[in-house]
């Protein structure tokens, strides 16, 4: 009677941290599978679940664009800015007000919960350390921006769904 060879197996390999992770929260590994299989199978490059306490999110990066023979540069597609609307303020002015309260993050400012409800706050308006300002969109989520310090709100310099980079300065306390 012939003997199959038998081959050695190394160990299996250490899982990754995520796995681990994943494992030690009691999220169903299972689930977790299916959905990076319904992206793989899609035309959607992320999808987002929430039940209760526990919300799971998975993104996937676009394909890298094909390599361009000949020496050739590939740039991405370009879309120019939209005009300024006529009630942009100038560059200048916000430069005018190093003090004032900047943007932690890259974004889109929005002075109001909803496009039909009133603004959180307007120039003129007291407000207290910690009231709600506006709102920065990063991501697919909204940052609420509070007061540093009680004051007064002398300007506003951003417009509801301006983009605004991390640094740019929003609203003025005095």
């Amino acid at each position: 009677m012939a003997r199959k060879a038998q081959t050695r197996r190394s160990p299996p390999a250490k899982p990754r941290v995520a796995a681990k992770a994943v494992a030690d929260s009691g999220v169903d590994a299972a689930l977790l599978r299916e959905i990076a299989k319904l992206l793989g199978e899609s035309d959607l490059t992320e999808i987002e679940v929430q039940k209760g306490d526990l919300r799971i999110r998975a993104a996937r990066m676009p394909a890298p664009a094909p390599a361009i023979a000949h020496g050739a540069i590939a740039l991405p597609p370009y879309a120019p800015p939209p005009p300024p609307s006529p009630a942009a303020k100038p560059a200048a002015a916000s430069a005018d007000h190093a003090d004032a309260l900047k943007s932690p993050m890259v974004g889109t400012a929005y002075l109001r919960p909803s496009p039909d409800a009133r603004p959180f706050v307007e120039v003129g308006a007291r407000v207290t350390a910690g009231d709600k300002l506006l709102l920065i969109e990063a991501m697919k989520t909204f940052n609420d921006i509070v007061a540093p310090k009680g004051g007064v709100v002398t300007a506003i310099l951003v417009e509801d769904g301006q983009p605004v980079e991390y640094g740019e300065p929003l609203i003025v306390i005095e």
